[in-house]
């Protein structure tokens, strides 16, 4: 059983089942019935809202264990998510067919985290958008969740090296904020957010 098989085993939802708070203040943004990929959308919190909302949404993860519950929240919720099962160090998207992309703390190693990037950011259409939330180094002292290595911890300028070439930024910013989602994040945390437009 991998890392993430594990972490979602237990009974009820890691990080709940309501949607990340900084996607669904930003989800204006999307036109009804957006194609929408959500990698590493775990459980489906994510995936499942953005369905709900009209928008035809993928999600991608390595944990069969997460994407069982996905489709069982999004049975529950009466939409439809499709689902994949993959490892995005190795997940080839297919190329200009989505409108959005969320990344909801999806924190990928330094030496594979710009290609990742890359790779989906071809997934996108021009004018697609990438909305992000991460953890910054900072979080390393909260106990509110995410990484304890500070390589796999996200800053505003380290986001705009991976998608300035190929996008122009909406919004961004680095804050404190206070995390309320299941069991996984409760507390105060830092995090980095932003909104990028595929060129």
């Amino acid at each position: 059983m991998n890392f993430w098989d594990h972490n979602f085993s237990g009974a009820g939802y890691k990080y709940g089942t309501a949607p990340n708070a900084f996607i669904a203040a930003e989800a204006h943004r999307l036109a009804r019935g957006s194609r929408v990929l959500v990698p590493g959308d775990g459980e489906g919190r994510n995936g499942v809202w953005l369905a709900q909302q009209g928008h035809d949404v993928t999600a991608v993860d390595y944990s069969q264990v997460g994407l069982d519950k996905a489709r069982a929240l999004a049975a529950q919720r009466g939409v439809t998510l499709h689902t994949e099962l993959a490892d995005l160090t190795e997940w080839e998207a297919p190329a200009q067919l989505f409108d959005a992309l969320a990344l909801v703390f999806v924190h990928l190693p330094t030496a594979i985290r710009a290609q990742v990037h890359q790779r989906l950011l071809q997934a996108l259409k021009p004018g697609g958008l990438v909305l992000i939330e991460a953890f910054t180094p900072k979080q390393l002292h909260l106990r509110s969740g995410g990484p304890k290595d500070v390589a796999m911890l996200y800053t505003l300028d380290l986001l705009r090296a991976d998608f300035a070439a190929e996008t122009r930024e909406l919004m961004s910013l680095e804050c404190e904020t206070h995390l309320d989602e299941g069991p996984g994040h409760q507390g105060p945390a830092h995090v980095v957010r932003g909104v990028w437009q595929k060129c």
